[in-house]
């Protein structure tokens, strides 16, 4: 089906709102989720909200949340995030550090114990459009590892996504790298179980390491209540070695430096996520000549899409470009939504008490 972006956000807003959120708070997640299906990124968008409602059922998730400063010395600051909704805690944290790099040019912050933080370019996003340079480094605990390291045949990591930011120019759009360090995200595999779709090649490995294109070899992470779940696999990392060295500082950084912990065993494995997120934000008119910076963003931006197309069809893009094709494209032709997933965000708000008629009613 195709629904529109703004019946869709009215919909997942009523839904969290009966989850306990307050309406601001409801406000903040829809957005954000409907926002990450608009830019493409549907493993973070709308998807999710039914394991949303089980984690608030299960008393693993505390709506109303606001972060807690734990330590604030010169330009750090430290944040927990109490298990919140990590969309309206990671916007508010957010805020804080880009107030303060105001006022000190550089600012290092940490946000533990935060519930999902959702797609992580939206604090790419926060921070462009505040005219600063972000670079985030996301790892998540409270989960059972999804991602093989190199050259290993099980899960031993979570996808620990890194974000980084550079604001665009009059000419040029802001460039936003948001990227997951194994080479897909789990939500993908989530959407091809959904859509009853292979996966590419080299995505995936079975229980006994060996590549397979089956998305159902992660069905067990995602339906864990299922009985008929073939035996776990594991996503593969980015790049080989070099994703999964990234995914590794995503663990040191986010995990260690913030106080939150890292996906070793022995921390507690719940089936929830909790993330922790490194975050360094800069204000670039602190460091060069803004007309010069400028200048050199669009030069070098300039240069590398100017490299002829190996396939005509494919032009060359850069960080940040698919996202805005994608919500060109689905802002005026709709959002695309599996029936699987439709049916289990509509199950997600019968289990809180809402009617589906009434649910229904609310994307007409």
């Amino acid at each position: 089906m195709l629904i529109q972006a703004e019946p869709l956000k009215k919909l997942v807003s009523v839904i969290l709102e009966k989850g306990g959120s307050s309406n601001d708070e409801a406000q903040v997640v829809a957005d954000h989720l409907v926002r990450a299906n608009l830019a493409g990124h549907d493993s973070h968008g709308v998807g999710m909200l039914p394991f949303y409602v089980k984690r608030i059922q299960d008393k693993l998730l505390f709506p109303n949340q606001t972060p807690e400063l734990v330590n604030s010395d010169g330009s750090i600051l430290m944040f927990d995030g109490k298990r919140g909704y990590g969309q309206a805690i990671g916007k508010m944290a957010m805020e804080q550090a880009l107030e303060k790099c105001r006022e000190t040019g550089l600012v290092l912050m940490t946000l533990r114990n935060s519930h999902h933080l959702g797609r992580i370019g939206t604090y790419g996003e926060q921070s462009i459009k505040a005219g600063m340079v972000s670079l985030h480094f996301v790892n998540v605990t409270d989960h059972f590892p999804l991602v093989a390291p190199f050259r290993g045949s099980d899960a031993r990591f979570s996808t620990n996504p890194i974000c980084l930011a550079m604001p665009g120019t009059k000419k040029q759009p802001p460039v936003l790298l948001d990227m997951a360090t194994s080479r897909i995200a789990l939500g993908k595999a989530r959407v091809a179980i959904n859509k009853n779709e292979a996966l590419k090649d080299g995505l995936v490995i079975d229980h006994k390491g060996q590549p397979t294109n089956n998305p159902n070899v992660m069905a067990g992470y995602l339906y864990p209540e299922q009985k008929d779940n073939p035996p776990l696999g594991a996503l593969t990392p980015l790049g080989k070695y070099k994703g999964y060295g990234l995914a590794l500082f995503c663990e040191l950084l986010g995990g260690m430096l913030s106080g939150g912990g890292t996906i070793q065993p022995e921390n507690p494995r719940h089936n929830s996520i909790i993330n922790n997120m490194f975050t360094l934000v800069i204000d670039p008119a602190r460091m060069v000549d803004v007309p010069w910076m400028e200048h050199e963003i669009e030069a070098i931006i300039t240069h590398a899409k100017a490299s002829p197309p190996a396939n005509p069809e494919e032009p060359v893009l850069m960080a940040g470009d698919p996202e805005r094709i994608n919500e060109k494209e689905r802002s005026v032709h709709g959002i695309s939504i599996d029936d699987t997933t439709w049916e289990q965000i509509l199950e997600g708000g019968e289990t809180l008490g809402l009617a589906r008629e009434e649910l229904l009613l609310l994307t007409e």
